[in-house]
């Protein structure tokens, strides 16, 4: 700011200053005041007059409105009064209504605690029939893809066994384009040449191609051929005594069988469960019945052969004391109406098998037999009398396959099982599909021990959530039987010598039960120990170099060996 404007701006403000004292000193400011304030006051004044009115007006009001309120008040207290005496005695009547209620309530709880118990009765019998049919329709659905109940033994309206071909559109037989298989041409025993058809021969069009066109039938010529020796009788003139050459071997009686008709008639017995009778039958027609072998001999050749196959016995107990592995089983017999077993004890690696005669199974039917004191590695089903032999065990994991079976068709609403009976499948395709070079791979082998594990964590949670039936415990056993014995499940995966299965012992226990069913029921113990001699016998020479039935003859031209007789004791020692 100038300096010139600056001092006219305080002129101007010293001009206003000295008019407003001028106006304080000469009054005319305080009467312009007093005059406004006096206005103001007789406008409050009014203002306070009419109010003042007002609330005289209210008061009035207001008295009136008490004098008019306390009547209402007076006749609401009178109509409450009468509502509350009217309530008092609906409250009474209520009162009476609900002890009377509560009586009649009191009546029915009970009835209802009756009915309740009725109830949780029925529902117990329920749940008791339910199990009692789960039960049944297990027993029922019971076959040979969900149990060990074998294809054998399945009543009528068995299922169809199935197999691993894929079904197609094509016909029976040859298909184009494959090459066919034929029967394999034999030496011819005559040879007949056929005359040139003379259209042929003398016709121009035609000329030989030097190719000879060869069609063979193939007979069997069966007959009989006796061999007789005589010999001369001499008498003592001294003692009277009658005496003469000495015959062959074999020559004991007036008329003696030959090895090869014992050898035939044994094998149609004991290794295609023909009948006595039948055989019997079967030798009087081939010979146009100059052979009548009566029953009794048939039936006796079991004994004469197991009598002279000492030396194969001992050679089928060294081959099975020294496998590393043996695969066992029991299974039931029928002697004389009595239940008896035999114990099955075969051996993959040295091909050879025992069938031994027993009274009874489990630790008695063990005790006395090689297995008492073998030291290799037992594959067998869940019998536990097996534990206590042997170094190392193995589980057959086709049962455990079918058991899951049974707990998916019976217990749906679990999971495990499914996934179990996966992963065991799973193992036997990668164990099968190892060559015999190939060795097993410990990552895959580790990572199916995992899933297996795992699973039965699975089982665990589950029959925890859901315990199972008292009437089918089948699939929970199984569980226990898993966990349990975890080391004896999965040995075929960590020795591949091992299999996975008892499929062999359970082979040879249908060949003892096809015999079974066909003698129906052994009439003595001893012709009983004779046929399970046999069956092991024939069973070990099959893989033997030469003909199964030449080896049966030559066994039944050695001598006859005598045991001593001993005392009749419950078990026969077949280890000593």
């Amino acid at each position: 700011m100038k300096l010139s404007e600056y001092i006219w701006f305080l002129k101007y403000r010293n001009s206003i200053l000295r008019r407003q004292v001028e106006s304080y000193q000469n009054g005319n400011a305080f009467n312009s005041l007093r005059d406004d304030y006096e206005a103001i006051i007789h406008k409050k004044n009014i203002q306070i007059k009419m109010l003042e009115r007002d609330v005289a007006k209210a008061q009035n009001e207001t008295i009136s409105s008490r004098k008019a309120w306390s009547e209402v008040f007076d006749d609401l207290e009178k109509e409450h009064k009468k509502e509350i005496d009217e309530k008092d005695r609906e409250i009474a009547r209520l009162k009476e209504r609900v002890l009377e209620v509560e009586r009649q309530r009191d009546a029915a709880l009970d009835k209802s605690r009756d009915k309740q118990r009725e109830i949780y009765r029925i529902g117990i019998e329920l749940e008791e029939e339910k199990g009692k049919n789960q039960k049944l329709t297990a027993q029922v659905n019971k076959d040979f893809e969900n149990s060990s109940i074998p294809s054998s033994l399945q009543g009528p309206g068995r299922k169809k066994i199935p197999n691993a071909r894929v079904k197609t559109d094509k016909k029976r037989g040859g298909q184009p384009g494959h090459k066919g298989h034929f029967l394999k041409p034999l030496k011819p025993t005559e040879t007949h040449m056929l005359p040139d058809p003379e259209k042929y021969t003398s016709d121009p069009d035609y000329y030989a191609t030097g190719k000879v066109i060869r069609r063979q039938k193939i007979e069997i010529v069966l007959g009989i051929r006796v061999n007789e020796y005589t010999a001369r009788e001499f008498r003592s003139r001294i003692n009277g005594s009658r005496v003469h050459a000495e015959f062959p071997n074999g020559y004991v009686n007036k008329v003696n069988y030959d090895s090869s008709v014992k050898a035939l008639a044994f094998f149609l017995s004991n290794e295609c469960n023909v009948s006595c009778g039948k055989i019997k039958q079967l030798l009087c027609d081939l010979s146009e019945g100059r052979l009548q072998m009566s029953e009794a001999t048939i039936n006796g050749l079991s004994e004469e052969f197991s009598s002279k196959t000492e030396s194969e016995k001992r050679d089928i107990i060294t081959r099975v004391m020294t496998s590393p592995v043996v695969n066992t089983d029991f299974t039931n017999a029928n002697v004389d109406g009595k239940s008896k077993h035999v114990l099955i004890i075969a051996s993959p690696s040295r091909n050879a098998a025992m069938f031994i005669a027993r009274d009874n199974k489990g630790h008695k039917g063990i005790k006395g037999t090689p297995l008492e004191n073998y030291v290799g590695t037992m594959v067998h089903d869940h019998a536990t009398e097996f534990y206590k032999y042997g170094m190392k065990h193995q589980e057959c994991s086709q049962h455990n396959c079918r058991y899951a079976i049974g707990s998916i068709e019976n217990e749906p609403h679990l999971k495990w099982n499914k996934k179990m009976h996966k992963l065991v499948q799973k193992m036997l395709h990668y164990r099968n599909s190892l060559g015999p070079e190939d060795d097993l791979d410990k990552k895959k082998v580790a990572a199916l021990e995992r899933q297996y594990d795992k699973i039965l964590e699975l089982a665990e949670k589950e029959y925890l959530d859901n315990p199972p039936s008292d009437y089918y415990r089948e699939g929970y056993n199984l569980f226990k039987r898993l966990v349990k014995y975890k080391e004896s499940e999965l040995l075929f995966l960590h020795d591949k010598a091992v299999p996975a299965n008892n499929s062999l012992a359970e082979r040879l226990a249908r060949v003892f039960k096809r015999k079974q069913k066909q003698m129906m029921v052994f009439r003595s113990r001893d012709n009983f120990e004779y046929v399970c001699d046999s069956l092991g016998i024939l069973y070990t020479l099959k893989f033997e170099e030469g003909n199964l039935y030449n080896r049966v003859t030559d066994i039944f031209d050695r001598k006859r060996y005598r045991k001593k007789k001993k005392k009749k004791v419950e078990e026969a020692d077949v280890s000593a």
